[in-house]
C-alpha cells in the first residue's frame, strides 16, 4: 500500500466527535454489515463492498466529490480513493476505536 492517489485535497474529516455503532445507513433500515468506512469529505460512516448493501460506496456514487474512505475497522489505518481506484496509507492518521 506504497500508492497514494490524487484527492488528498478533498480529506476534511480525519476524525468523529463520537464513535459511531455501525453503518448509518445500515442502522436507519435495519440492515446489517460487515466493516465499515468513512468518508474523510463529510464523515459519514458506511459498510464495505462485501456488505449486502455497499453503502459507503454508494455513498460515493451519491455524490463523486467525495472519492477517499478510510477504514473505520478499529486498529486498520488503510485508506481507499474510488477515483483513482488505490489503497494506502496516511502517516499519522488516526486508527478508529469504537464498540
Amino acid at each position: 500500500m506504497g500508492d497514494t492517489c490524487t484527492h488528498l485535497d478533498t480529506i476534511e474529516v480525519v476524525d468523529l466527535p463520537e464513535p459511531l455503532a455501525g453503518c448509518e445507513d445500515c442502522l436507519k433500515i435495519g440492515g446489517r454489515w460487515l466493516h465499515l468506512r468513512m468518508c474523510t469529505a463529510c464523515g459519514h460512516v458506511g459498510c464495505c463492498d462485501s456488505s449486502p448493501n455497499r453503502h459507503a460506496t454508494a455513498h460515493f456514487h451519491a455524490d463523486n466529490s467525495h472519492p477517499l474512505v478510510q477504514s473505520y475497522e478499529p486498529g486498520e489505518d488503510w485508506w481507499w480513493c474510488y477515483r483513482d481506484n488505490v489503497a494506502f496509507s496516511v502517516a499519522h492518521a488516526p486508527s478508529f476505536s469504537h464498540t
